[in-house]
């Protein structure tokens, strides 16, 4: 497997594919970075010689990819917060940023549905009839 910016890269894989899989790469960049270093982007990673591994490498370098890219990011969202901009509230109560509607939708931000206040008539009878009132405790009305 090719190491290029402390990513393994699948052996398999055609190597402009297996780039994105590296943080803050993505099809543009890629291929951008391919054609500097001169690889051909049908090439497998496994087909890769070691001079053509250090070319891609020394041209990704010059780009903020994973670690930093991601310090940078949180940084962005944490200054957003701490001075209460609009954006920053949104992202501290992990609601959609951009102006998209919450009333529907926004379940890949908010996650999966918590119902809240109104049950349904057959959740109401199991509860009842659970805790021992109404009709199904066993008891009548005279004994009660």
């Amino acid at each position: 497997m090719a190491r290029i910016a402390g990513v393994e890269l699948p052996r398999d894989k055609r190597i402009d594919y297996s780039l994105t899989l590296i943080y803050g790469i993505g099809w543009a960049r890629a291929a951008k970075v391919l054609d500097e270093a001169g690889v051909d982007s049908a090439k497998r990673t496994k087909e890769l010689s070691e001079e053509e591994i250090v070319a891609l490498s020394r041209l990704i370098e010059n780009y903020e990819i994973e670690g930093d890219l991601k310090r940078r990011e949180r940084g962005n969202i944490q200054r957003l917060r701490s001075i209460g901009s609009y954006r920053g509230v949104r992202h501290a109560r992990n609601l959609p940023v951009r102006g998209q509607r919450t009333r529907t939708n926004a379940r890949t931000k908010r996650g999966k549905r918590k119902t809240v206040g109104a049950f349904k008539k057959e959740m109401l009878s199991r509860s009842a009839a659970g805790s021992g009132r109404g009709a199904t405790s066993g008891k009548s009305e005279k004994e009660r």
